[in-house]
C-alpha cells in the first residue's frame, strides 16, 4: 500500500504485519468461507494468536496493550482480504470490549477481559424486528426477580435480530427495558452467557455478503441474570449503546476503507494484464482517469477514518467526524467495488474473480451501524448546533 498518510513507526508495522497475516492465511479460505457461510475455526484460532481479538485489552489482562487506532488499522487491514473477517474483530474490539473495558465492574473485567485475549468471542445485541433505526423502541424486557425458582437478579424476555457473531459467541452483551413507563432511561445492558438457561440462538441469515459472518437472531425465554453482569447502571444502557456505537462507527469506516483498498489493489493488478487493441488497458487514458478518481476515493476516506480515531483516542469530540466517516466510507466502497466490476468486464461479474465478493460485501456498510440516512441526521445536527 502507497505510504500516503503518515503513520507512527509502530503503527505501520503493525498495519503490516497484519496486512501480511490476511494474505497469506485469510486470502486462500476467503472464497470458500463465502460459499459456505461459515468461518474456518482454525482461522478464528489464529486470530487470537496474532492479537487482534483483544487489541485494547491491557497488558495486565493478557491483552495486546493497543489504542483504539490500532483497531482501527487491524479492520482496515484484514478487510483489504475479506471484510466478514473485518466485522468479527470490529465488533469483538470497538463494540464489545470496548464497552466491557468503560461499563464493567472489576468483576467483570476480571472475568471477560483475559478471556477475550485467549478464545472468547462477544456479540452485541441491541436491534429488532421493531427497532432498527429507532434502536430504543425495543420490545425486549427485563424484569427483577428474586425468588428460589427463577434465581435473584433480571428474567429477560425478547428477540433479538441481526447478530454480528451470533454463532460463534459465547458472551452477549444484551440491551432490555427493566421500566418501559420510563422510555429509553429504563434500558439496561446485561451480559448474558452462552449456555444461560432461557437463551437460545435462533435463525441464521442467509446474506447477499459478509457471507461468512454469522448473523443470528437470539430468543430470551426467562432468562434469568444476575445483577452483577448488568453493564454499567440499571436504567443507563442507552448510554452505554449510544457511546459504544459512535466509536463503532469508526469501525465500519475502517471495514469500508479495507474493502476500498482491497478493490483498488485488484482491478490494478488486472488492468496491467488485462490485454485489449494489443495493449494493457491500463494505457488507456479513459482507463487511468477510472482508476484515479478509485485512488482519491480510497485515500479521502483513510483520512476520514484515521483522523476520527485518533481524535477519539485523544479524548476529543469525535461524534461528527464518526458519522462522516462512516457513510463517506460506504458510499466510496461501493463506488470503488462497482467500478472495479467495470473494468474487469465480464470476468468482474463471475466468481472467479475476487471483486464480484467484495461489491456484495459493500452494501451493508450502508445498513449497519447507523444508516446513511441516521449518520446525516447526526453531521447535520453537529454543524448546526
Amino acid at each position: 500500500m502507497p505510504a500516503l498518510t503518515r503513520l507512527a513507526e509502530d503503527e505501520a508495522i503493525f498495519r503490516d504485519s497484519v496486512y501480511e497475516f490476511a494474505d497469506r492465511e485469510i486470502r486462500p479460505l476467503a472464497r470458500e468461507m463465502d460459499e459456505h457461510a461459515k468461518f474456518s475455526p482454525e482461522l478464528i484460532k489464529k486470530l487470537f494468536e496474532l492479537g487482534v481479538m483483544s487489541v485494547e485489552v491491557p497488558e495486565s489482562y493478557g491483552g495486546a496493550g493497543g489504542t483504539f487506532f490500532h483497531s482501527v488499522l487491524a479492520v482496515e487491514s484484514l478487510s483489504r482480504v475479506d471484510p466478514s473477517i473485518g466485522v468479527l474483530v470490529d465488533v469483538q474490539n470497538t463494540l464489545v470490549i470496548n464497552a466491557v473495558m468503560r461499563w464493567g465492574t472489576d468483576e467483570i473485567k476480571r472475568k471477560y477481559l483475559p478471556k477475550f485475549a485467549t478464545s472468547l468471542i462477544g456479540a452485541y445485541c441491541l436491534s429488532e424486528a421493531g427497532s432498527g433505526s429507532d434502536a430504543f423502541a425495543m420490545a425486549t424486557r427485563a424484569t427483577e426477580v428474586n425468588d428460589a425458582v427463577k434465581g435473584d437478579g433480571f428474567a429477560i424476555n425478547g428477540r433479538k435480530l441481526w447478530i454480528t457473531n451470533g454463532n460463534e459467541a459465547d458472551m452477549f452483551i444484551v440491551f432490555a427495558n427493566v421500566n418501559p413507563d420510563a422510555g429509553y432511561r429504563g434500558i439496561t445492558a446485561f451480559i448474558v452467557d452462552r449456555g444461560t438457561p432461557g437463551f437460545t440462538v435462533g435463525k441464521k441469515e442467509d446474506k447477499l455478503g459478509i457471507r461468512a459472518s454469522s448473523t443470528c437472531e437470539l430468543i430470551f425465554e426467562d432468562c434469568v441474570v444476575p445483577k452483577s453482569q448488568i453493564l454499567g447502571e440499571v436504567g443507563k444502557g442507552y448510554k452505554v449503546a449510544i457511546e459504544t456505537l459512535n466509536e463503532g462507527r469508526i469501525g465500519i469506516g475502517a471495514q469500508m476503507l479495507g474493502l476500498a483498498q482491497g478493490a483498488l489493489d485488484h482491478t490494478i493488478g488486472y488492468i496491467k494484464e488485462r490485454k485489449q487493441f494489443g495493449k494493457p488497458i491500463a494505457d488507456f487514458q479513459g482507463v487511468q482517469f477510472q482508476i484515479a478518481r478509485m485512488a482519491m476515493d480510497v485515500e479521502t476516506t483513510r483520512l476520514l477514518v484515521y483522523n476520527s480515531a485518533r481524535l477519539r483516542d485523544a479524548g476529543q469530540p469525535f461524534l461528527t467526524e464518526a458519522a462522516m466517516c462512516k457513510i463517506h466510507s460506504s458510499e466510496v466502497a461501493e463506488r470503488v467495488a462497482s467500478m472495479a466490476i467495470n473494468l474487469y468486464g465480464g470476468n468482474g461479474f463471475v466468481k472467479e474473480y475476487p471483486v464480484e465478493k467484495l461489491y456484495r460485501d459493500a452494501k451493508i456498510g450502508q445498513i449497519y451501524e447507523g444508516t446513511s440516512n441516521m449518520q446525516l441526521m447526526t453531521i447535520a445536527k453537529g454543524i448546526l448546533s
